[in-house]
């Protein structure tokens, strides 16, 4: 299970996702070329996106087909707290791993 959270650049919590999302096959095999924000999570690592990666992030999420890798709950939790890092600077979206 990947879990997700906003955080500020001294690791302040300022938002908890609702909701994780399993680390499928369909995920781990997404076309690295393509997809290389979501190709990069991993359910036995954190992963962080900045400010600037963010963009790239949610641009994949509308390129990726529905019901591919991420079901539509888990993308639009990923979009909301998204826009909760676009909000002030320093702001970070994080993937949790186990």
């Amino acid at each position: 299970m990947i879990d997700m959270q906003v955080r500020t650049e001294q690791g302040a919590i300022v938002a908890q996702g609702n909701r994780g999302f399993d680390w499928s096959q369909e995920l781990i095999d997404l076309d690295r070329s393509a997809y290389p924000m979501l190709s990069g999570l991993c359910a036995f690592l954190d992963t962080m996106f900045n400010l600037r990666q963010l963009p790239s992030l949610l641009d994949e999420l509308d390129r990726l087909p529905s019901g591919v890798a991420l079901d539509d709950e888990s993308r639009a939790e990923i979009r909301r707290l998204c826009e909760v890092a676009r909000v002030e600077p320093h702001r970070y979206l994080w993937f949790l791993g186990d």
